[in-house]
């Protein structure tokens, strides 16, 4: 049992820990550890603070590339390591990752980051990308874990030189709560009329502009398939797609825009299948809870997204940025007998039981604080 520590977690929006980390959360503060959360005030605290986690605000600009043009960050995440006196931190997301490691280096405290994904600057080739790579090297120097989502994003970082093999551990994404999201019967709409469900937010990135697209090639051919997307905008990133765009989406008759929601489970429920056509993921959790449910996917043949299902038995892949391969893959979902989808969907059940237990994920982190507590 590793002695009670201060621990803090830091990540670019404090929403990202209630909706991902909960649960490792809940068993850091059980394990008898106090936990701060460092990252930007959002209206996620006070889930945080019922908990029982403290909370420290971080403003920071979470839309902008420029490493070199964030380097308050480092300012702020200095100043607030040297409030809190931390034992350990714990790191999520590209900004938090590369300036957090820099100054909790600074101050001799054991740091712990997480790559959830490689983010616009490091795949945006030239210039800008060479800077993120030097920071990345500079930043990862000599720590002693780094957690990965993927193997596809470790082999690329280690490729590079940015990191070591011996410090990187691949994690099965932040792991699912099986006892939360379970399976759910498949909803009783006509063979040709399925539900599609897109949960992202409403960003570029992440296929929204195929997953219309898509949805005005195959309604075309099935007019009852209803395509939907869950999700807020993205008004903070770079890749956000304005709200006139969905509007018109919705006008045209694509798709339906059901807005945010906390929980996404019963819209999972009155799916046929869930879509994530996503232009790279460290591990699309959605696809992890819509499989958990017993829900066939559909997703893009990229890093991360691959790996969150297994092609043919628990859902079906398209091509990157290809609005007509995704289509088709849709027009291949329709063309399975109900059998055949809900057999799918069971295969992706068993498939997140044996390898995305949060259990895992929360055992993985409590043995790399027990190293880092020495």
């Amino acid at each position: 049992m590793t002695r009670s520590l201060h621990i803090v977690v830091t990540v670019n929006a404090a929403w990202n820990l209630v909706n991902f980390r909960t649960g490792l959360l809940r068993a850091l503060l059980a394990d008898g550890h106090r936990v701060t959360v460092l990252a930007p005030r959002d209206e996620s605290v006070a889930s945080l603070e019922a908990l029982g986690c403290a909370f420290m605000d971080l403003p920071m600009n979470r839309k902008g590339l420029s490493p070199l043009a964030n380097l308050h960050i480092l300012r702020r995440m200095g100043a607030a390591l040297d409030c809190l006196r931390p034992d350990v931190v714990l790191s999520y997301t590209i900004k938090n990752n590369l300036f957090g490691a820099l100054a909790a280096r600074r101050r001799g405290i054991p740091f712990i980051p997480n790559v959830t994904g490689l983010g616009t600057a490091f795949l945006s080739g030239g210039g800008l990308q060479r800077v993120a790579q030097m920071i990345y090297r500079h930043a990862f120097r000599g720590l002693p874990v780094i957690f990965f989502q993927n193997r596809d994003d470790l082999a690329l970082f280690a490729g590079m030189g940015l990191v070591q093999l011996d410090q990187a551990r691949v994690l099965p994404g932040s792991g699912i709560d099986l006892t939360r999201f379970v399976p759910a019967p498949l909803p009783q709409h006509p063979p040709q009329a399925p539900v599609f469900l897109m949960i992202a937010r409403l960003l570029r990135d992440k296929g929204v502009v195929e997953f219309a697209e898509a949805a005005a090639a195959v309604r075309r051919h099935y007019p009852q398939a209803q395509f939907r997307i869950v999700g807020p905008f993205g008004a903070e990133n770079r890749s956000a797609l304005p709200p006139e765009q969905i509007t018109h989406w919705q006008e045209a008759g694509h798709i339906q825009h059901l807005g945010a929601m906390p929980d996404v489970r019963p819209a999972i429920a009155e799916a046929d299948c869930v879509v994530l056509p996503s232009y790279r993921e460290g591990m699309p959790r959605v696809l992890l809870e819509a499989a958990a449910m017993a829900r066939p996917v559909i997703t893009t043949d990229v890093p991360g997204c691959r790996d969150a299902l297994e092609a043919g038995e628990t859902g079906l892949l398209c091509k990157l940025r290809d609005s007509a391969s995704l289509a088709r893959a849709c027009t291949d979902f329709i063309d399975l007998t109900p059998e055949a989808r809900a057999a799918m969907g069971q295969a992706g059940r068993a498939r997140v039981e044996r390898l995305f237990d949060e259990a895992h994920v929360i055992a993985a982190y409590r043995q790399a604080l027990a190293d880092a507590a020495g």
